[in-house]
C-alpha cells in the first residue's frame, strides 16, 4: 500500500460503509495522516477493512485514533437514504465527516470512482483507495467498526432480525426475518420494494 500525495497533513482520506445494507444508517469517516503516522500504521498491518478480521479491525481502531492527525465520523439515516437515495445519502455521510474535522483539508481523497458532489474543495477519486491509500484504509476501518458497534447496540432494541450476526446486510436470515416480522422503523424501505409485506 502506498500514498504518494504530498503535504499529507492537508490531505484527508474518506470512505463509507453500509451502502448495501437493508437496515440502519450509512457511515463514513475522514482521516488525516502525516507520513510518519501512515508508516507506523502500515507496519501495524493497516489495509482495506474488508481484508481484516473483526478482531484485527478492533485492535487497529485505537492505533488509528492515536496516530491520526485528525479524524471524524459522519452518517446518514435510513430515512435520508429513503428520501434522497443511497448515493446522495452516502455523500451526506462523507460530507458530515469532513465538516467535523477541525480544519478544512486542502485535498480530499475519495474511495471509489464517483466524486463527492457536495464537496466544494479539491478532491480526487481513488479506485480501490482503501487498498492503496493509508488514510482511506484508516477511514474504512473507523467507519466499519463504528457502524458495527451501533448495529450491535440496535440489535438489542430490535431482536429477531439477527442484526448482531449480519450487521443489516441482506443475508438469508435477515430476509427471512423480514418476511416473518416485517420491517422496523430503521429499515430502508426503498431497499425492500421486492419484498411483500
Amino acid at each position: 500500500m502506498t500514498s504518494s500525495y504530498p503535504c499529507a497533513s492537508t490531505v484527508a482520506g474518506v470512505d463509507e460503509v453500509g451502502r448495501g445494507c437493508l437496515f440502519g444508517p450509512v457511515f463514513a469517516a475522514a482521516v488525516v495522516l502525516e507520513p510518519a503516522a501512515a508508516d507506523r500504521l502500515r507496519v501495524a498491518g493497516l489495509t482495506d477493512s474488508k481484508k481484516l478480521s473483526a478482531r484485527r479491525r478492533e485492535q487497529l481502531v485505537p492505533l488509528i485514533e492515536a496516530q491520526a492527525l485528525v479524524w471524524a465520523l459522519g452518517q446518514a439515516s435510513a430515512r435520508e437514504i429513503d428520501r434522497q437515495g443511497i448515493r446522495r445519502a452516502t455523500e451526506l455521510a462523507m460530507l458530515r465527516a469532513l465538516q467535523r474535522l477541525p480544519q478544512r483539508p486542502e485535498l480530499v481523497l475519495v474511495d471509489g470512482n464517483l466524486p463527492l458532489r457536495l464537496w466544494t474543495g479539491p478532491q480526487e477519486t481513488v479506485v480501490s483507495g482503501d487498498m492503496h491509500v493509508l488514510s482511506i484504509a484508516a477511514a474504512s476501518v473507523l467507519a466499519k467498526q463504528s457502524r458495527d458497534h451501533l448495529i450491535q447496540r440496535l440489535a438489542l432494541s430490535f431482536p429477531g432480525y439477527g442484526l448482531e450476526r449480519h450487521a443489516g446486510y441482506g443475508t438469508r436470515l435477515h430476509r427471512e426475518s423480514l418476511l416473518e416480522l416485517g420491517p422496523t422503523v430503521l429499515h430502508r424501505r426503498s431497499f425492500l420494494k421486492r419484498f411483500q409485506f
